[in-house]
């Protein structure tokens, strides 16, 4: 799941008539008329600052049925908002953003976008617009576990429906700091191995994880997820799956720990949470 909202559109329209005035010719031309519309827009909105010329957004290469998002991140650009806007038969910048700037003014002045790239084949040209990704803000691991610790003993409060079945309310789970230990552990690995498994890449589960730090159980169990930006968010993905809804609701379980790790070298930058519960011997 995503960690964060995208603006993921493409739009197309046919060039109804080019401009007969000399104009100026180019994607860095096009990008400045782009510039010179958020600095003095009509009544579509308000000006907005100037958009970054990003070397990166230049190079995209765009293809049928390829996201744009992906386009972007395949020529080093990573987003968090992106959009494009298209038209063909434009034979110049200006007769371009003749024929975008009625339609597409509020996209093109939006203030969520930050840079702007151009990509021109013959008289086809098209806008991308965008904000680069930022990684989220978060606690340290022992503060957000925690507080997934509390939004899970808030869903066990109240009873709930897990897919088919239905669990009563719930006792609430008290904090154990090596089932944290066991949580950061995995979520760790996955994110410098980029992968996401309850599996570990040398084959241990949860339980012998678990065992290998000291605590001795009679239950255990585990939920992961990636790419939620937040620990209201794991937890909530968590209660909007049958299986790991009925880990959460489980009322044996009698302990918890939870932490997450992001690896900010890895293409994606990819948050990895997990959830370890457990009830001792």
């Amino acid at each position: 799941m995503p960690s964060a909202t995208r603006l993921l559109a493409l739009f197309a329209m046919p060039l109804a008539a080019a401009a007969a005035a000399p104009a100026p010719d180019g994607v860095a031309a096009l990008a400045g008329l782009v510039n010179a519309l958020r600095a003095h827009p009509p009544a579509c909105g308000r000006p907005a600052a100037p958009l970054t010329a990003q070397p990166a957004l230049f190079q995209v290469r765009l293809a049928h049925g390829v996201l744009l998002e992906n386009a972007m991140q395949e020529a080093g650009y990573r987003a968090e908002y992106a959009g494009a806007v298209s038209v063909g038969g434009a034979p110049d910048a200006r007769a371009a953003m003749a024929a975008m700037a009625g339609p597409y003014c509020a996209l093109l002045t939006s203030e969520r976008f930050r840079d702007i790239g151009v990509l021109r084949r013959g008289d086809e040209w098209v806008v991308l617009l965008a904000a680069p990704y930022r990684p989220p803000v978060l606690a340290d691991w022992p503060d957000a576990g925690r507080t997934i610790l509390a939004a899970v003993n808030a869903a066990r409060a109240v009873p709930r429906r897990c897919g088919e079945r239905a669990f009563g309310a719930a006792p609430p789970l008290a904090w154990n700091d090596l089932l944290g230990k066991a949580a950061l552990g995995h979520s760790r690995d996955m994110a410098q191995r980029v992968y996401f498994d309850h599996i570990e890449t040398d084959g241990s589960d949860v339980g012998e994880r678990v065992q290998q730090l000291g605590y001795r159980w009679s239950r255990v169990g585990e939920n992961i997820a990636s790419g939620l930006g937040s620990p209201q968010e794991a937890v909530a993905g968590w209660i909007a799956s049958a299986g790991h809804c009925a880990n959460l609701m489980n009322p044996h379980y009698t302990h918890m720990g939870a932490a997450y790790a992001i690896n900010e070298a890895s293409d994606n930058a990819t948050l990895y949470w997990t959830q370890v519960l457990a009830t001792p011997r």
